[in-house]
């Protein structure tokens, strides 16, 4: 029976487990060190811990709950890993290089039930929310691949922005979060951590009243509920007049930057009208809100929709401008391997269905 992993407890849970179980809640803090400071695989390695400690957790809980299954490296230094679950799942994560630092893009679920309609990560529907655990255990796989390196390389900010959507998975999420935000592991600060969600209007609300202070994005990717319902079927539970007022009290509460995600669509939602009514949208919100324009990333399997002309991308963000908007066009990554979110799992489980089907009829055969 698969065990969890260590990474889903924060360092107050594993104090208050370890005292459960007869130890001393100081313990705690040398099984931290071990996992995130100098990053132990085995329990057994962990040298200032107790030989009766390490059998304890041995017991109880795994450290390696990944395996790489795939991995693809870009010319711009942006690694794509696809790795295997417990259970088999395969799942993704990205590791991008910035001028900033090391950013690392996690997955949440296994999965997609959002279905937006130009998205790689929705072909396959949710089967399961990953634990905080994995979601932890995808940064320490990377973390541990620059450590081999050797070239004292460390993951300074955080994405959620993989498949699934974080929201949908809010414990485990917000878990995640208060374990790799520890000052005393790997130390990476709220501001370095950005929560992405396609408008769960009343998590956005709860994480505005959560203590975890990181920054938030918002895919909106649309100006009106016409064009949002039809290319994001969330829209229909929340529509973007409530999501509004969603973001509005997270403003309020937060008084922090929001960004406003819009992917841009060849004749769907990039022309200059679209843009307009766009920043009629923002309105008052303009002081603390930012547009990120991100040009599409073709997927085989929507192929209704082609990326948009540079020129288009070019007057849709000046046209932005115009209006006193805050607006970028989002760096791309990975763009000579399978970039889109979802795109490399997606292919290698189709893969692997075929080959299985061949296989099958080569029995039957």
């Amino acid at each position: 029976m698969n065990k969890p992993s260590i990474y889903g407890l924060t360092l107050d849970q594993l104090a208050a487990w370890l005292a459960e179980h007869g130890h001393k809640k100081s313990r705690a803090l040398q099984v931290w060190e071990g996992l995130y400071r100098k990053r132990v695989t085995e329990f057994s390695d962990m040298a200032d811990v107790r030989p009766e400690c390490q059998e304890l957790l041995a017991e109880h809980f795994d450290i390696q709950t990944l395996e790489e299954h795939t991995k693809q490296e870009s010319a711009d230094g942006t690694i794509k890993f696809l790795f295997r679950l417990q259970d088999g799942n395969l799942i993704e994560t990205v590791l991008m290089r910035h001028k900033f630092g090391l950013s690392v893009c996690v997955t949440t679920q296994v999965g997609c039930n959002i279905g937006c309609s130009f998205c790689a990560s929705g072909l396959l529907s949710k089967s399961r929310d990953l634990t905080s655990g994995e979601i932890v255990g995808q940064v320490m796989k990377v973390q541990l691949h620059l450590d081999q390196r050797k070239l004292d390389e460390r993951v300074s900010h955080i994405v959620v922005m993989g498949i699934g959507e974080p929201f949908d998975n809010f414990e485990h999420m917000s878990n995640f979060i208060r374990v790799i935000r520890d000052h005393k592991g790997l130390a990476i600060g709220p501001r370095h951590i950005t929560v992405s969600t396609s408008g769960l209007a009343p998590k956005i609300r709860e994480f505005a009243d959560s203590d975890l202070g990181t920054n938030l994005a918002i895919s909106l990717h649309a100006p009106n509920n016409e064009i949002r319902t039809r290319i994001m079927k969330i829209n229909r539970a929340y529509p973007i007049e409530p999501l509004m007022e969603a973001i509005d009290y997270y403003l309020e509460k937060s008084n922090r930057r929001i960004t406003l995600e819009y992917i841009l669509l060849k004749d769907v939602n990039d022309q200059p009208e679209h843009a307009l009514e766009l920043a009629e949208l923002v309105g008052s919100r303009r002081a603390l809100a930012n547009v990120n324009l991100i040009p599409y990333n073709p997927v085989d399997e929507h192929s209704q929709y082609q990326r948009s002309s540079q020129e288009t991308i070019t007057a849709f963000y000046d046209t932005l401008k115009k209006q006193n908007i805050s607006c970028s066009v989002r760096l791309e990554h990975g763009t000579d391997i399978d970039a889109a979110c979802g795109q490399l799992r997606s292919k290698q489980i189709q893969s692997e269905r075929g080959r299985s089907a061949k296989a099958s009829r080569a029995v039957n055969e």
